[in-house]
């Protein structure tokens, strides 16, 4: 399909779904559709490498709106090494001497590369400002230069897409607070959750302060209700597809050769099993 007819076809399927109904998604209806967005996924890995494109895409949003069930959806059926996740931790002694962006250079996609970023250089506009991490003056320096960064991003041939993923304070509390109760999510609660946890209007004017100066007609911030996780993750790939032209490299279907077996006896090794308990 050409870039123009696939920007429309996924454009109307999320319009569709989400005027289908304000309900949350059933599980079925939800595998069934992200089993078809994987499908061209795919598709745009190989279009990706073949053409050499160069993607990077940030998540941003609070904690707890929803961005590594969202990278993770993206991610799950594509090959790391052409879709790589970048999550960098707190700055080292050392990094924080450079020069703020610096750190994150590194990580810009070559061809043939989508790297995905779990939170991003915009920390400085929302984490550090909030938690008094950075100086005012920092942060307003930030916002001043980051849009020429990203310029000349775009500008060497990188498609840049952002997303913001929203979530409303009584989902977010919710989602915490599961977290504190579910054995293999309270991981994802860390310290840094629990300051931030008062901070919600903080956060706000740091969010609305940080649309207002990079926003920008080259790199935009598109913004994703995210109250369902299956929604969310949903519209989110349907919007990434439709922002990155491709189109699918017809290959002949794959077709296993017959294979001649029994020719060797196996060796009677003690093998060492794992005890079957399931």
């Amino acid at each position: 399909m050409s870039g123009k007819k696939n920007k429309h076809k996924h454009e109307e399927a999320t319009h569709d779904i989400a005027a289908a109904s304000s309900e949350p998604m059933s599980t079925k209806a939800y595998e069934k559709e992200l089993k078809r967005l994987h499908v061209e996924l795919v598709k745009l890995q190989q279009w990706v490498v073949a053409k050499g494109l160069k993607v990077c895409i940030v998540f941003e949003g609070r904690d707890g709106a929803g961005k590594g069930g969202t990278i993770k959806a993206i991610t799950e059926r594509v090959s790391p090494r052409v879709f790589r996740v970048v999550a960098l931790p707190a700055p080292t002694e050392r990094e924080k001497t450079q020069m703020y962006i610096q750190r994150y250079i590194p990580h810009f996609p070559a061809a043939g590369e989508v790297v995905i970023f779990d939170r991003s250089w915009y920390n400085r506009a929302g984490v550090e400002r909030v938690m008094g991490f950075a100086k005012p003056e920092q942060v307003e320096k930030f916002l001043d230069v980051v849009p020429m960064v990203e310029k000349a991003m775009v500008e060497s041939g990188i498609i840049l897409l952002k997303y913001w993923l929203e979530v409303s304070p009584e989902e977010q509390e919710r989602r915490l607070r599961d977290r504190i109760d579910d054995g293999r999510k309270v991981w994802k609660l860390t310290a840094m959750d629990v300051k931030s946890f008062d901070k919600w209007d903080d956060y706000t004017v740091a969010r609305d302060a940080m649309f207002a100066k990079t926003d920008s007609s080259w790199a935009p911030w598109f913004a994703a209700r995210s109250e369902d996780k299956k929604k969310v993750r949903l519209n989110v790939i349907s919007h990434l597809l439709a922002h990155v032209p491709y189109e699918e490299i017809p290959a002949e279907k794959v077709k296993l050769p017959k294979r001649k077996i029994g020719k060797v006896k196996a060796a009677e090794y003690p093998f060492k099993y794992v005890p079957e308990k399931y």
